[in-house]
């Protein structure tokens, strides 16, 4: 096995973890900052305000966006188990 090709894969799979993880993300810091607005039009202080709605907004985008992050990480196992071969000569 190559240096190129462990820097292939090592690609890949950094592309396939921003890729997956981008959606959640997203949510929480759009959902962070619209209660950080929030917090601070109303001068609400309170530090655990946050917390609940952005783990609602993650389990949703979850059921949401699950099937893609399942396709994607099985797209990319798939490809990996397909190469076998070619990574042990």
């Amino acid at each position: 096995m190559t240096e190129a090709a462990v820097l292939d894969i090592m690609r890949d799979a950094m592309y396939t973890i921003i890729l997956c993880s981008a959606p959640m993300l997203i949510i929480s810091l759009v959902v962070g900052l619209t209660i950080s607005v929030f917090q601070t039009v109303t001068s609400i202080q309170e530090q655990t305000l946050t917390f609940v709605p952005k783990i609602i907004s993650i389990f949703l985008s979850l059921i949401v966006f699950g099937s893609f992050i399942m396709n994607t990480i099985m797209e990319y196992i798939t490809s990996l188990w397909t190469d076998f071969s070619i990574y042990i000569r």
